[in-house]
């Protein structure tokens, strides 16, 4: 996968969450933006059940699917 395609999909308004699938049937959840980092040369995944990082090489990645609803991705809203 061309890191563009990743890119935009982070950079949506509104943000819909997605998953990534690897060639290996691997699959990592993208809930919130703030959870990936895109280099011209890795993708770097914060999985959210482990709170790990996972370094993938984009051209692993087959395919990104959208999974959820939009949300906001600009703010954070203050604790009430």
């Amino acid at each position: 996968m061309h890191v563009d395609a990743l890119r935009q999909a982070l950079h949506a308004q509104p943000f819909r969450s997605f998953a990534l699938r690897l060639v290996d049937g691997r699959e990592f959840p993208v809930p919130h933006p703030d959870f990936v980092a895109v280099s011209p040369r890795t993708v770097v995944v914060i999985d959210p059940q482990t709170e790990g990082p996972t370094v993938i090489e984009p051209m692993l990645i087959i395919s990104l699917e959208m999974t959820g609803g939009t949300q906001p991705s600009g703010s954070q809203q203050a604790p009430s």
